[in-house]
């Protein structure tokens, strides 16, 4: 079965053909980064006008990469949750368009779940199957979310965050030591630059409630601020620009040690509520994070899971992921019609 999945929940423009769920024949995706970049982070409206000017030549690339007509499409799959409703106007119309025209059923795909599927584009039927049950996550800069996968359709939800997602604390963090947009590879990278001592500072652990499987990131986004700017009140106010290069690097260090922890702790919780756990899924576009999936790893290892990671082509929100699970749906029986609405927010 080809699908072509549409994505436009955010600020990337991608489409992609996928064979069966998982076998990806082209991916493509057009980035915002340069239009955003003097803002610090993604204004809507631009965003949802240059998903307009950019969705039929991305679309166009797809199918041409993947070397097939707009005849041999079996279906049409769109990321139609969560995200801004601006941009998911955009490619939820433009799905229903093509879907209309071709004849071919419609597949609305939740957006964060599909990250998860994301870790199987490129693996056999085998694999996916022998997968499951899980513990799956998905760290984006919009999520930081668990939940326990029975199957590829088959996730609920063991907890989220009840503030900042793990890739927005990044973002926010690299703002507040001056780095470049996008924040979080730069801090990333800066994390791992020669000498930088990630016990440098002693940033807080969130743990909330005992047994609590909700993450918050807040409170360490703000002891960083007070480490780079002094605390109100009380210290003399500075910026960025009074710190050494290895103070930065110690800072940024520290961060990434403290925000991984925290996603280690929540792991160990959750585990308990996986009867028969097999794999460890990640996904989302934390999940390119270098000390993210070295923690991951040494997870999985503990606990005798089978890791499944995306490759980084797939961590970043793109068209693929939507399409392969537009795919498991589809071959469920299950289709959206062209009623289909964009929905900005779910609680799934």
């Amino acid at each position: 079965m080809l699908v072509l999945g549409i994505e436009t929940s955010c600020d990337e423009t991608a489409a992609a053909v996928v064979d069966g769920g998982l076998s990806v024949r082209s991916s493509v995706v057009a980035s915002q980064e340069d239009l955003h970049r003097e803002y610090g982070g993604v204004v809507p409206e631009i965003a949802s006008r240059a998903h307009e000017k950019a969705i039929l030549p991305v679309v166009r690339e797809a199918i041409t990469r993947a070397g097939i007509v707009h005849a041999d499409i079996d279906a049409v799959a769109v990321g139609h949750r969560p995200g801004l409703i601006g941009s998911l106007l955009v490619g939820v119309s433009a799905a229903k368009a093509l879907a209309w025209s071709l004849g071919k059923p419609l597949i609305g795909v939740d957006h964060v779940h599909a990250h998860l599927h994301a870790a199987f584009l490129g693996a056999t039927r085998e694999q996916l199957d022998a997968a499951f049950p899980a513990l799956g996550l998905v760290v984006s800069g919009g999520h930081t979310s668990m939940y326990r996968v029975e199957s590829p359709t088959g996730l609920t939800r063991l907890g989220a965050t009840i503030d900042d997602a793990v890739g927005e604390a990044y973002d926010k963090v690299a703002t507040i030591l001056g780095l470049d947009y996008p924040g979080g590879p730069a801090l990333d990278r800066m994390a791992q630059e020669a000498g930088a001592d990630d016990r440098g500072h002693d940033f807080p652990i969130s743990r909330l409630g005992k047994g609590s499987l909700d993450f918050s990131f807040s409170g360490l986004k703000t002891a960083v601020l007070y480490a780079v700017r002094g605390v109100p009140g009380r210290d003399e106010p500075r910026d960025e620009s009074s710190l050494s290069d290895q103070q930065r690097r110690d800072i940024a260090a520290s961060f990434q040690r403290a925000a991984s922890e925290a996603v280690r702790l929540k792991l160990g919780r959750a585990i308990a509520h996986v009867p028969g756990c097999r794999s460890l899924i990640v996904g989302g576009g934390v999940s390119a994070n270098s000390r993210l999936r070295a923690e991951a790893g040494a997870f999985a290892g503990k606990h005798g899971l089978a890791l499944r990671l995306p490759e980084m082509a797939y961590c970043i929100d793109n068209a693929a992921m939507i399409a392969g699970l537009g795919a498991v749906l589809i071959e469920q029986g299950e289709t959206s019609g062209l009623g289909l609405s964009p929905v900005p927010t779910t609680a799934c």
